[in-house]
């Protein structure tokens, strides 16, 4: 189940890193616009807003995979410790968007799928 947990964090934290470079780097591009749904207007308008969001989603990213690598190497108490707080962060971002707004289920479900399923998968593994 550890491994179970591993893969579906670094699916996150890859995904978050994906989501930093439309955030961060490519907000204003045409795709990243259709991506999201907003105009030009409004895409430059929130272009430092969404530069900020980004980088939030990179450090979670981050700290995930750096928990990956603890786990791995058997530094179990850091490990879970940093998995739980970033992919448990990324689980509950989703919710909360999904909150904020109910026409953004389907990007909650595909950020949130991954990290929730990631931390069931480890409380699992740790358990037994």
């Amino acid at each position: 189940m550890l491994v179970v947990s591993l893969i579906l964090v670094g699916i996150a934290a890859l995904l978050h890193v994906y989501i930093f470079v439309l955030e961060s780097i490519r907000w204003t591009e045409p795709a990243t616009r259709k991506t999201f749904g907003t105009s030009e207007l409004e895409a430059e308008t929130t272009r430092g807003l969404a530069y900020n969001q980004g980088f939030y989603n990179l450090f979670l990213a981050i700290g995930a995979a750096v928990g990956i690598v603890f786990l791995v190497a058997g530094q179990t108490g850091i490990g879970a410790a940093l998995v739980f707080a970033s992919a448990g962060s990324m689980a509950l971002a989703a919710l909360v968007l999904v909150t904020a707004d109910r026409t953004k289920a389907r990007a909650a479900l595909v950020q949130g799928t991954a990290p929730t399923l990631g931390v069931i998968a480890l409380i699992i593994a740790l358990a037994i």
